[in-house]
């Protein structure tokens, strides 16, 4: 049964998940944290942090892990565990695969229609939202704690915030490098 969740849950989120892996997470979090309960929000924290690291997209790393983790927390085995994370993968996936071979022979017919281009600029903003959401959801307690529980906690992650931003978007340090940065600088600080 969990294999048949888990592939309808990750066959939307591929299909609704316009604007690639970072416009998928708060769709991800919302199926599998928020109604399936597979994984808690501080699992899913970490689910990013090493989907962002780890080579290849982000929403198929997240759909990886998630499989793997939802299957090996219902009880079942490794190798199990391996097959639900092959099925939310391949969910994940297929949606874009099919959608692909079809916009393709659509786009190349129409590429210049106006109608085409009005969608176009309709879906930029849009994919512009989903990834702002995605930076909120991730703005929890768990991630950047309280004034109130830890405040070195949680000026801290503001400051690693902000630097992180102003890294990458003013000084235009490249995105791998501000992980390891900030990463390093995290051990420092917090221990």
């Amino acid at each position: 049964m969990i294999y048949l969740q888990l592939f309808i849950a990750f066959f939307k989120i591929g299909l609704f998940g316009f604007g690639g892996g970072y416009a998928m997470l708060s769709l991800i979090q919302g199926e599998v944290v928020t109604a399936h309960h597979w994984i808690s929000t501080s699992q899913f924290t970490d689910i990013v942090a090493i989907s962002q690291m780890t080579p290849g997209p982000i929403g198929i790393n997240s759909a990886t892990y998630v499989g793997y983790a939802a299957a090996s927390n219902a009880g079942f085995s490794n190798g199990m565990a391996i097959l639900g994370s092959a099925m939310a993968t391949f969910a994940v996936v297929l949606p874009s695969f099919l959608l692909m071979i079809f916009v393709i022979k659509i786009f190349h017919k129409y590429h210049n229609h106006p109608v085409v281009n009005t969608m176009l600029s309709v879906l930029r903003p849009t994919v512009v939202g989903l990834i702002a959401a995605a930076a909120l959801l991730l703005m929890t307690p768990e991630n950047f704690s309280t004034p109130n529980e830890s405040a070195w906690q949680f000026y801290i992650s503001i400051f690693l915030f902000l630097v992180t931003f102003l890294g990458t978007q003013v000084m235009h340090i490249n995105p791998i490098r501000m992980i390891c940065y900030c990463g390093f600088a995290g051990l420092l600080l917090y221990y």
